[in-house]
């Protein structure tokens, strides 16, 4: 995930909107505008029609920025752009990988606020409570902001060595939150950040013993497949979306729930609205404000979500110093974004593929810009 920064300081004069480096034409492509291309953008949408019909045009014709399978754009609540490749539809699936790490935290947000968890306490993982266990000591807080101190290895060469992917598709795939639970601490919880599919599990996994006291896969899947859908998904409208789970029962909250690109706008809106639909409160107000609120380790990400600030390592997520602070984003493996700019009253979703690194199909950071220039089209309320 890191950033070529020569790359994106060299795209970023493509946008002049937040760049200053050039004229107009660097952002816009080398065809002229198709009538299909301005047929995706509302009659009214708020910023200059054919502007942002260019804008989307460019983002699905650039190469560099991967393949783009569908682009959603709501402003003040209202859908205002969407567009879908070759293949695609508003009734597509799609994966949102890593975003589901979002969902998971709301998940969590719901049971605290019943109640049933508490952040600054020992969570209920049964493999951490034998006397002595240091990782008992672990609390929700620390999870959510991926501060944990588990030993973990993310997104690293070659992939079958990677624990992520070990946990997912290999040894660990049964039963992936044993899988996480089983790794020992490599520092003292709280002080380090670590990115981590696996603690997304953990707290998926937190969530199942919370729901239920069964350990039987069925029982499990059951609890928190109902408690999803019915404080979450329902109440948000997101019908289409499809959580997964392993053979353990387990909710695979790092990484596998699907959904239609308007059901994943749904989302967005919902964290927009901190924490609201309509008017009903689904989840308190401070918990969406604890999750989009800089972690202590790395300000560049909050509670499963990222922030539009550096990352602790100097590489960025998002366009920090070119869009609104208050910018937030669930982002999934290979160029899944679900963007948030409150002050914009605007939310993307972007899906399909892009790799992580500078190399194969695509390039994240050229991707960001041109999401980038998209988004700067809209004024700040």
């Amino acid at each position: 995930m890191s950033t070529r920064h020569l790359l994106h300081a060299m795209l970023l004069c493509a946008v002049p909107a937040l760049s200053g480096c050039g004229g107009d034409n660097a952002a816009q492509p080398a065809k002229p505008l198709g009538a299909a291309a301005l047929a995706a953008i509302a009659t009214d949408p708020g910023v200059p029609r054919e502007a942002l019909a260019l804008r989307i045009d460019a983002l699905f014709a650039d190469e560099k920025a991967g393949e783009t399978r569908a682009l959603l754009v709501l402003h003040g609540g209202r859908i205002v752009a969407e567009r879908y490749g070759a293949g695609y539809h508003e009734n597509t699936r799609f994966a949102g990988w890593s975003m589901a790490k979002s969902v998971t935290g709301v998940l969590i947000g719901l049971l605290v606020s019943d109640g049933r968890l508490r952040l600054d306490e020992g969570v209920p993982v049964p493999a951490w409570q034998r006397p002595g266990d240091p990782r008992g000591e672990i609390t929700l807080r620390q999870l959510l902001q991926m501060r944990s101190g588990l030993r973990h290895s993310e997104a690293i060469d070659p992939p079958y060595e990677s624990d992520e992917v070990r946990m997912l598709f290999l040894v660990g795939r049964d039963d992936m939150a044993a899988y996480a639970e089983a790794q020992p601490l490599e520092a003292e919880p709280g002080r380090k950040f670590e990115y981590s599919s696996a603690t997304s599990v953990i707290l998926a996994d937190i969530a199942a013993h919370t729901l239920t006291a069964s350990n039987d896969p069925a029982a499990r899947r059951q609890a928190v497949a109902d408690y999803l859908r019915t404080r979450v998904l329902e109440p948000l409208g997101m019908r289409s979306a499809v959580p997964e789970f392993d053979a353990a029962g387990t909710f695979v909250g790092s990484s596998m729930l699907n959904a239609t690109a308007r059901d994943w706008g749904k989302f967005g809106e919902f964290l927009r609205n901190v924490g609201s639909v309509r008017g009903a409160q689904i989840v308190p107000r401070v918990w969406i404000e604890f999750m989009t609120t800089p972690s202590p380790r790395n300000s560049g990400y909050g509670a499963q979500l990222w922030t539009n600030r550096p990352q602790s390592d100097g590489t960025e997520m998002l366009f920090p110093g070119q869009a609104p602070a208050n910018v937030f984003a669930c982002i999934g493996h290979l160029g899944q974004y679900v963007i948030v700019s409150p002050s914009q009253k605007l939310t993307i979703v972007r899906l399909g593929q892009t790799d992580d690194k500078a190399t194969g199909v695509g390039d994240r950071a050229a991707l960001r810009a041109r999401l980038a220039s998209i988004a700067a089209l809209f004024p700040k309320d």
